[in-house]
């Protein structure tokens, strides 16, 4: 049957065509002044909306409706309450009003707080955020009403990703509107930043997966020798995409799209079983709903087909992980992209203005953006060949290289450089102009020709965070400048020399080389850029003073909000090595080792019995029993040592000194306990091994 894409898109969306639809005008009216101008929502139109909204809901199937909101797990969370309102006399009502739209009251008490709440206060709020439409979520027992919500305590601090996002997109319009006034465009009111976050994942089949405790609890392979072939030839990398694959990509996207996500570019990535999907561009919070809700769409139409979906940052060791390319740029109201640098850069001032502030930006807060896309899984992928370094610096490209060097140089930009024209050398092939700025995937954060990519990001990750980070610290600088500017008496001298101080200034974050090689590492320190290697490291940014001033300035954190994220932050780190260290000693004790000991003493047994037999040489099955022997005893020394460790970390109280033991000392122990045990994997017969090979998870989908 073929998918008629027009009539699915956004059908399960109570998007604006909806609402103009189904609302009176005046209510319509007052509700679009609400999302776009933040005018005050009234109530009485807040009861119309809702019961429309109801309305449209149940004709799609819905019983039940939720507060969907994004609490400091990093994940989405949903409590279900239906439409019914018992009468009296044993009938019900379908009621929804304006209230139950507007706010909601989930339990609080066991969300992560980082210390801003005790256990036992147990009260919360959800608001509605009506500038992200509501939407239903179909799975194949359930139809759901799901209103995008901010969640926050019952004192107000905010205990989500979505109350600070939206804050940090408000300070960046602000600033940014302030900027593009100074340039003449008064009719401007607002200044939106964007977002297209690529998504990285690995299938692997269901039943393997289902004999692999390693995965079912953490997400990754704890255990695992390599296969004779990986990712060497590339040949994966856009590659036919296999039959089973893409029936899951067929489904995946249409259930995005259904859900108004423009999911557009699909393929395989460069490890085996290694997928993408890439949407285009919407508003900075609305493109974070998205990618949650990708995420989750994922995992549940995997196992629809049998597959599971696999978003950890590394889950095979010796090929590449998944990162999310987090793609950010800002527009105005009218339309104009304000990173998007025209045919002659070299005149386009405004453009260059931001482009300084971006530059200044992430120089002064390299550290805050390098804790934006810390996870416990990214410290596996950053530095290694398929993702960037720990090192922030910033890549222009050919084009916008050279007139920065101008402006440095000799004051003034004249010139622009252009991309030449391709020709194939066959008549039947076309010419056409190419980019005049190559891209550069070992850069952490790269202008890719009207945006930023920030590539840091690791696939597991809710985009709020890096997105929190850059629309503030951009926004703190386009203040900065914007006060220089409006106090000036000499505009276009004050621009000059503004844009020129600072890209002189901050010359040092740019770096168009290669991010893998080691000298660029020693060029890095040279020049006074962190390289910091490990989220315990990174944490601590947050709550520096600096931090804490720059997120109060602007209204996006308070310092109490900053130190519970923190601690959240340390929290989680030990308790995600935790669960694998106890995974590890699990599989260890109850399945690679007594398989190995059973084959060991098969292997003696069968020794024994040629000998006896016919006294031939046994040398060969002798070495085989000796190397799993010495491994086998490493591997228990080093098994005892990881119990002994974990134990210890366990008894530790919470916070950045256990995380640091966690990383320092058990992660180690950990690395001890899997190299003998993957020898192990080589040794004894395939048959006889307890648990899935990377071949059979990997090369076999």
């Amino acid at each position: 049957m073929k998918t008629n894409v027009r009539e699915m898109f956004g059908s399960n969306v109570f998007n604006d065509a909806v609402m103009k639809e189904r609302l009176p005008k005046a209510a319509y009216k007052r509700m679009k002044a609400t999302i776009e101008a933040g005018a005050e929502l009234d109530p009485e139109v807040a009861d119309v909306v809702a019961h429309e909204m109801k309305e449209w809901a149940i004709e799609k199937g819905a019983t039940h409706y939720t507060h969907w909101f994004q609490p400091l797990t990093g994940i989405t969370a949903e409590k279900h309450d239906a439409f019914i309102d018992p009468q009296s006399d044993g009938t019900t009502l379908l009621r929804f009003s304006g209230k139950e739209l507007i706010r909601g009251e989930p339990d609080a008490s066991s969300f992560p707080s980082g210390g801003l709440r005790a256990t036992f206060e147990a009260r919360g709020y959800t608001a509605w955020d009506c500038t992200s439409p509501a939407f239903i979520k179909e799975t194949p027992h359930s139809t759901i009403l799901c209103i995008p919500t901010a969640f926050c305590s019952y004192k107000g601090e905010a205990l989500d990703k979505k109350t600070p996002l939206l804050r940090s997109m408000q300070a960046l319009d602000i600033q940014a509107t302030r900027i593009v006034h100074l340039f003449g465009k008064e009719s401007v009111k607002h200044v939106t930043t964007y977002a297209g976050p690529e998504q990285e994942y690995f299938l692997v089949d269901k039943a393997k997966f289902l004999k692999r405790k390693d995965l079912i609890f953490t997400g990754r392979t704890l255990f695992g020798a390599m296969p004779p072939k990986g990712q060497e030839l590339d040949d994966h990398y856009f590659g036919t995409i296999p039959e089973r694959i893409l029936q899951f990509m067929d489904r995946f996207n249409q259930e995005l799209w259904k859900l108004g996500i423009s999911a557009k570019t699909q393929h395989n990535e460069v490890a085996p079983a290694q997928h993408e999907i890439a949407p285009i561009y919407d508003q900075n919070n609305i493109a974070t709903d998205h990618n949650q809700l990708v995420m989750e769409t994922a995992q549940r139409v995997a196992e629809e087909l049998d597959l599971r979906c696999l978003l950890h940052e590394k889950p095979f060791a010796g090929i590449n992980g998944s990162g999310k390319h987090n793609n950010w740029s800002m527009a105005t109201d009218e339309g104009e992209n304000l990173l998007d640098p025209g045919k002659s850069p070299h005149q386009n001032m405004q453009f260059l203005l931001i482009l300084a502030a971006v530059m200044k930006a992430v120089d002064l807060h390299a550290d805050l953006l390098r804790a934006s896309a810390s996870v416990p899984g990214n410290d596996h992928r950053l530095g290694a060949n398929e993702a960037p370094p720990a090192i922030i610096s910033v890549f222009l490209g050919e084009q916008l290289q050279d007139v920065v060097d101008q402006l440095i140089d000799s004051g003034e930009a004249t010139s622009s450089i252009h991309g030449e024209e391709y020709d194939p050398g066959v008549n039947s092939l076309p010419t056409f102009e190419m980019d005049a700025t190559d891209r550069n995937r070992t850069s952490p954060f790269a202008f890719t020709g009207n945006k930023f990519e920030f590539r840091m990001v690791g696939s597991t990750q809710s985009i709020a965070d890096p997105n929190i980070v850059l629309n503030t610290i951009v926004a703190d600088v386009l203040c900065q400048f914007a006060d220089a500017l409006e106090k000036s008496d000499d505009f276009k001298m004050t621009l000059h020399d503004l844009i020129k101080g600072t890209l002189i200034a901050h010359r040092r974050i740019i770096f168009n080389g290669d991010g893998y090689s080691e000298e660029w590492v020693k060029e890095a320190k040279r020049r006074g850029l962190p390289n910091i290697s490990c989220m315990v490291d990174a944490i601590g940014a947050l709550t520096r003073r600096k931090s804490i001033e720059l997120f109060e300035r602007h209204g996006v954190f308070n310092e109490t909000e900053l130190v519970s994220r923190a601690e959240i932050m340390y929290e989680t780190y030990a308790k995600t090595i935790n669960i694998e260290a106890l995974t590890m000693i699990d599989m260890a004790k109850k399945q690679i080792v007594p398989a190995t000991i059973k084959y060991q003493t098969s292997l003696a047994e069968s020794i024994n019995q040629i000998k006896t037999a016919c006294s031939l040489d046994t040398s060969v099955q002798e070495k085989l029993l000796a190397d799993i022997t010495f491994n086998l005893k490493k591997m228990f020394s080093a098994l005892g040592r990881l119990e002994e460790v974990t134990f210890r970390a366990e008894e530790m109280p919470d916070g950045e000194e256990q995380a640091r033991y966690y990383h320092d000392v058990v992660f180690a122990a950990m690395n001890d306990l899997r190299t003998p045990a993957d020898k192990l994997e080589m040794l004894v017969a395939k048959e006889d091994w307890p648990i899935p090979s990377y071949g059979d998870l990997i090369f076999e989908v």
